[in-house]
Parts: structure tokens; sequence; C-alpha cells
């Protein structure tokens, strides 16, 4: 019996997941690689903007973030045409969103409303908002990507277990291609949840795999190496380091508490820039990661997440050269 694409992938242990596009939505920034350079884009996100127009209507800040910034990572990767439409077939395309916080404030809302008025005072354009996948769903319905569609609500590591789930869903042939989003909105509850105003943060990254990227002659901007979830940061790191074809040349950090001693190279922390970025964290680092490494010939980049006191567990996850 002949063999479906699905099955040959999932058959396929060498198939190889590479990122082609990235894209970010963070007031002041224009595109990941602006995490580098401390300078002011010539273009920066303004939300004020660009978060409004007739496919932003009727939705909640987080999902309207990831739009935009999905249309970046979309358009960075040549998947878009002139008029923005996707240019491939988007049945095998997957949705995989990583946020902790995205819906909480449209759930506080309509409790409030519910709480004044009772369900009468609702409105039927504002229940599906209070849905955890509501972020995933936009996107797919905007794009028409009718793959597997999810979302990662798993505390500090959240960022770079979506990426893994992204990762394991092309791998196993469930998909060919990937967007990948961690978005978390600035709003009034997300701040006295957090106990510090809640910023806009959002990122995302499209994986697809090689043979995809090179049938179109794209270049790849990274190869997703390495992922582990371990207990503390030294199980982890160690766990992916060793998938590094030479020394780590690239750490996305968050503080130098999470960085290891031996460590050598260039680090960033995202977090210092831009402040907690809860799920948003980990695709953030991703993006910068692989949009560093394509300007610099970078041979690979590690990034981590959690191992904090009150994190339960550490992520790391290694990109290497494409």
């Amino acid at each position: 019996m002949t063999s479906t694409p699905s099955r040959q992938l999932a058959q396929d242990l060498g198939v190889s997941v590479v990122v082609t596009g990235t894209g970010t939505a963070v007031p002041g920034l224009g595109k990941a690689g602006d995490l580098f350079t401390g300078k002011t884009p010539e273009r920066p996100f303004d939300p004020e903007s660009a978060l409004k127009g007739r496919e932003m209507r009727n939705k909640d800040r987080a999902s309207r973030l990831a739009l935009y910034a999905t249309q970046q990572a979309l358009g960075d990767a040549g998947l878009l045409d002139e008029a923005g439409s996707l240019r491939v077939p988007g049945a095998r395309t997957a949705v995989v969103v990583s946020s902790n916080l995205g819906t909480l404030q449209t759930v506080c809302d309509l409790t409030d409303t519910i709480a004044r008025e009772t369900v009468t005072g609702l409105s039927p354009l504002g229940l599906p908002q209070t849905s955890s996948n509501v972020v995933a769903g936009w996107i797919a319905i905007r794009h028409g990507l009718r793959g597997p569609n999810l979302t990662v609500c798993n505390g500090a590591t959240s960022g770079l277990d979506a990426m893994h789930w992204a990762h394991t869903l092309i791998r196993a042939g469930r998909c060919e291609r990937a967007v990948v989003v961690g978005v978390e909105p600035a709003s009034e509850h997300a701040g006295k949840l957090l106990g510090r105003p809640a910023h806009d943060v959002t990122g995302a990254v499209v994986v697809e795999t090689a043979d995809l990227a090179a049938a179109r002659s794209w270049p790849a901007r990274a190869a997703v190496a390495a992922y582990a979830r371990r207990a503390n940061l030294a199980a982890a790191v160690a766990a992916v380091e060793a998938a590094a074809p030479g020394p780590v040349e690239l750490w996305l950090t968050t503080g130098q508490r999470h960085l290891p001693a031996a460590a050598v190279g260039r680090t960033l922390d995202v977090t210092a820039l831009l402040g907690d970025c809860s799920g948003a964290l980990g695709v953030l680092q991703c993006a910068a990661a692989a949009a560093h490494m394509d300007e610099h010939s970078t041979a690979a980049a590690l990034a981590v997440t959690g191992g904090g006191d009150a994190d339960e567990a550490t992520a790391a996850l290694l990109l290497t050269a494409a």
C-alpha cells in the first residue's frame, strides 16, 4: 500500500523542521531583530493604529495582537500574496498559541456584566471571546488554516512548550507547517493579577519542513534541533546542549541566574527589555534568535524559560543553523 504524505512524515524520523518567518507585535519594535539593536526602528508597532480595521472588529485584544504578528510572520515567510491572502493550501497548516492571560480581561468583564445585569446584559458577540482557544481560532479563520489548532497555557515554560508541540505535530505527520504565536495583552485585570502593569507582548514564528521551504526556494533562518522540559535549569540545558554542533553562541535567558557558568557567547534577556512576557516569552525568544542567526550566521542558539522560585519546571529549546 502506498504511504500517504502524513504517514511518510511520521515514518521519517530524520525530517527537519525549520523557521522560515518571524513577526512581532510589541510597542516600539518593528521586527524580531530589533530586540538586539537597542535602536528605535523606522516603523515601530503602534497598537493605537495597527489594531484597527475590518479584520480587527469584534475581537479581544489578545486576538488582535496575534493577528497582527501572524500577518508579519506569514509575510516574512513568503506565504502571503500582494493582497495579504495565503498563497499556499491551508489544510496542512497548524496553529499553536501560547497565552497564560490572554482571555482574562474578557472573562472578568463578562463576569462583571452578569453581576450587574444578569445574563440578559451579555452580548452574543462577546461570548466566544471567553474561550481559551479564541486566539488560535481567529488566526485559523483569518487565513484559512485548517490543520490542528490548539492553545498552550502552561505558565513560564508555555512559549517554548508551544514551539515543541508545533515541532511534534510536524514530525508526527499531522501537518506540514505551523504558525506558533505567543501573546499576552495589556489589560486592567492582568495588571491586577500580576501586581504590576501588564504590557502588550506578542511574537510569532512560522515553522515548516525543510523540504517544503526548499521546494519553494525560501531560505530557512534556523532549524528546531532539540527541546527539553525538566525540573531544574541544569537538567534542561544539558538535555538540549548535547545536540548542538559546537559551542552555543547565543543564549536567550531570563536573568543571569539562568545562565550556566560555562556559557560563552552573546546573551539576550528579553524580559530585561520588555518586562514579564509570560506565555509570549519563549516564542519571542525563538523569533529573535532566528532573526539573529539569519543575519549573523550563528551556528546555535539556546532559549531558556521558567526555573524561577515560583515555577514548576524549566524548558530549554535549541535552534541550530539550517
